[in-house]
């Protein structure tokens, strides 16, 4: 069976990921950069604010917010240390309540009691959310710097975390050795492999681990 042809920037079929954090990887972006193909000069460098909402009940449903649209991604499985996510739903604001409590709410798995508006806007979500002791909104900054390596799509990015900066790099593409043969011609073998929701929760103190001090 042949592969699929990845294009950087574009919607695939479920990919399998490796993303690390931490304070740098330099030597490794200097790698990915040098032996990157040519991208479109649209993912060369590119800049976005967005808010994850957190759950301490939750670590397989990945909730963000970016230009007032909502997307929810659901982990499926991780082989051979590479993670699988789906895309669960997208929505935007306002948003009715039937789909909060329908696709939404269930996705933090938290009880949030009855809700009494037909329809939320995004700062009555983020609102509500505040109120409830299990969950936090977190504003995210990212820069991101886009390459292809072995034809898996690839980043290096410096991203803040409510104004805290750590470093990420990633491998993405529907073939798994590829990804692997790209951490090996980077120099990130043995890297932990951790997602964006895992990596919120430690530097905003959710969960009690560290980063990759690279």
């Amino acid at each position: 069976m042949s592969k699929e042809q990845l294009n950087i920037g574009e919607a695939s079929k479920p990919r399998f990921e490796f993303r690390t954090f931490g304070q740098q990887f330099d030597n490794a972006h200097y790698r990915m950069a040098r032996l990157s193909v040519p991208v479109p000069e649209k993912v060369w460098e590119r800049h976005s604010d967005e808010i994850y909402i957190l759950s301490r009940t939750n670590d397989i449903n990945n909730t963000k917010i970016r230009d007032g649209k909502m997307d929810i991604k659901t982990y499926i499985q991780t082989v051979d240390g590479l993670e699988q996510w789906n895309p669960l739903m997208k929505g935007e604001f306002p948003m009715k309540k039937e789909v909060l409590v329908k696709e939404v709410i269930p996705a933090f798995q938290v009880d949030m009691g009855s809700l009494d508006q037909e329809s939320y806007s995004l700062e009555a979500f983020l609102a509500m959310v505040e109120a409830h002791p299990e969950l936090q909104a977190v504003r995210v900054h990212k820069q991101r710097f886009g390459y292809m390596v072995n034809d898996t799509i690839c980043e290096y990015g410096y991203v803040l975390i409510n104004g805290a900066r750590v470093a990420t790099i990633n491998s993405e593409s529907t073939e798994i050795e590829d990804i692997k043969k790209t951490l090996a011609d980077v120099g990130l073998d043995g890297i932990e492999n951790i997602n964006y929701l895992q990596a919120i929760k430690r530097v905003t103190g959710m969960t009690n681990k560290q980063l990759a001090n690279e």
